[in-house]
């Protein structure tokens, strides 16, 4: 008897249509919405170039940044030296490409190291003080006391005393810019923490007896990851400046080793005979430092939920 209603279910023997939904993964969101950002891809596309530049740039050159050649003293840009020498006779090329090598190098280790040493320490002092009593809020007050004195003492002045006596050495540079530029990211750390110390999975794990070490590095850093990402991506940046600037006032590394401060030194000081010498590390910093703020904006909206640059994930 026909009811007026039309029979929906599928006949035998046909497979019904089944809805499936695939799960995509956090990382594959905040990737397609930084992929969307044309500004932030152009600056990974340049920002790779660079990197490829400084590793590779030299493997098959026949000059290395400490060779001198006699007949070409001062020459511009030829086919043998495509960007010229300097008064000394050194290939143009050959040190930019070891500058630019030495400047990254010096950024990427210290971003890294104040990085972990802020979340470390910022999450640390955060989750004392949430254990209350004497104890836990001793220690968080000491940690942040420590962090806004270290804050109020001129930085320039303690790295040009610890730079100024180690020769040049990059290395002692790389520690010193480490040991003065975590301070920030930790204040900033302790601060968002503060907030997540009172969640229930945080309450929860310290009642199952989880050490505290463990809640630190499990609950509370991988929650403001977004953070501490941007934060690194504009580290970058800062060390870069600072590392120039500090060689560029003869305070960091110095000849026969070269980074792009010590090239735009150098190019400074001929500026009006041998200009080659000073354009080309300013372009190679120029690149730089915009490829990474404009990757740093990029992710700071893509992993920003409430950000409509990336679009809909």
């Amino acid at each position: 008897m026909s009811t007026g209603i039309p029979d929906l279910t599928p006949a035998v023997g046909v497979d019904a249509p089944v809805a499936t939904r695939r799960r995509t993964s956090r990382a594959a969101l905040i990737w397609r919405r930084f992929r969307r950002n044309t500004a932030a891809m152009a600056g990974l596309v340049v920002l790779t170039l660079l990197t490829l530049f400084a590793l590779l740039g030299d493997a098959f050159w026949a000059y290395d940044y400490t060779d001198v050649d006699f007949t070409a003293l001062s020459q511009a840009p030829s086919a043998e030296h495509p960007l010229g020498t300097t008064a000394g006779g050194n290939d143009v090329y050959a040190q930019a490409v070891h500058g630019l090598r030495r400047s990254m190098l010096i950024a990427a280790f210290v971003s890294v190291v104040t990085t972990l040493v802020a979340a470390a320490i910022g999450a640390g002092a955060a989750y004392m003080g949430g254990f209350g009593g004497r104890l836990g809020l001793r220690g968080e007050r000491a940690l942040i006391g420590l962090i806004h004195f270290l804050l109020v003492i001129p930085t320039f002045l303690v790295l040009a005393l610890l730079t100024q006596s180690a020769g040049g050495d990059w290395r002692v540079l790389a520690v010193a810019l480490a040991a003065v530029s975590w301070m920030t990211t930790a204040r900033i750390t302790w601060t968002i923490a503060t907030s997540l110390r009172e969640r229930e999975y945080v309450a929860a794990a310290r009642y199952m007896g989880v050490p505290g070490w463990r809640i630190v590095s499990r609950h509370i850093i991988p929650n403001i990851s977004s953070m501490l990402i941007v934060s690194f991506t504009i580290q970058l940046v800062v060390t870069v400046q600072a590392e120039t600037a500090l060689s560029y006032l003869g305070l960091g590394i110095q000849i026969p080793d070269v980074s792009l401060g010590v090239l735009l030194a150098e190019g400074g000081n001929s500026m009006t005979t041998l200009p080659w010498v000073f354009w080309a590390p300013t372009v190679l910093l120029l690149f730089l430092t915009i490829s990474i703020a404009l990757i740093g904006d990029g992710l700071r909206d893509a992993l920003d939920p409430t950000s409509n640059s990336g679009g809909r994930a």
